[in-house]
């Protein structure tokens, strides 16, 4: 039986095999390039940062910089991990849709079922970027303020690890069904109908998501893995789901 793990390893060997890995090239690159400006960025900003956010701490609550200094330093790992993680899948969605196209066909011997084209696939990919954005942010927003609560805070870490497990799930599931015209909500449906696959996948997912540098590379195979998956675990709508589209 394909899990998670399987999936993943097998994607990733996938699309650098040949006749996959130029397909591999450009998002890799665009991936590397967002990287490189973000770390800059946040290198270059980081003291200007913790300057303004300590000159909001009242006075009387001076003695607490050694714990509030901690706190924004993961509060900004998080907020930098998860824009940066928005920014590259915006950017390379209609690479990533091409190429979840290009894998199932070699995978299954079929191209999908909404075979567009290139340039179709690519625009269609941006639109539901777009989607997935507005589901995901103010969810992202909503877990930004209860992390803050005291007491409700105490469980978000776990509440973190769920949330970025999901996400990724949704992320990289979406290519392979957006390319066989599996609505958002259906995608939903069909994600939570198989809850322990969705939330292992995505949870490898986001933990090759925080390797540094190695995940530019690994990123393309978990776009085959998600192919793999969908294959296995959600192609059949009748596995828990009626479909929607």
């Amino acid at each position: 039986m394909l899990n998670a793990l399987t999936a993943l390893t097998r994607g990733t060997r996938l699309v650098f095999s040949p006749g996959l890995r130029r397909y591999v090239f450009a998002p890799v690159l665009i991936n590397l390039l967002v990287y490189a400006a973000m770390l800059h960025y946040v290198l270059a900003s980081f003291g200007g940062w913790l300057d303004a956010w300590m000159a909001m701490v009242p006075a009387w609550l001076g003695w607490l910089e050694w714990l509030i200094w901690p706190l924004f330093v993961i509060a900004l790992v998080l907020v930098v991990f998860f824009t940066f993680t928005l920014v590259t899948h915006m950017i390379a969605a209609p690479f990533y849709g091409f190429l979840a196209a290009k894998v199932e066909t070699r995978v299954t011997g079929r191209p999908p079922a909404d075979d567009r084209g290139l340039l179709k696939t690519g625009i269609d990919a941006l639109g539901r970027e777009m989607v997935k954005l507005a589901y995901i942010l103010p969810r992202l927003a909503l877990l930004l303020v209860v992390s803050w609560i005291p007491g409700i805070n105490l469980i978000a870490p776990l509440l973190w690890a769920a949330f970025s497990a999901w996400m990724m799930s949704i992320t990289y599931l979406d290519y392979p069904m957006d390319n066989n015209k599996v609505g958002f909500a259906d995608m939903k449906r069909r994600l939570r109908a198989r809850w322990w696959p969705t939330l292992t996948y995505g949870g490898w997912v986001t933990l090759i998501t925080w390797i540094p540098l190695a995940n530019l590379f690994l990123l393309p195979g978990a776009v085959a893995g998600a192919v793999l998956m969908w294959d296995r675990h959600y192609r059949d709508p009748a596995m828990g789901v009626v479909q929607a589209r």
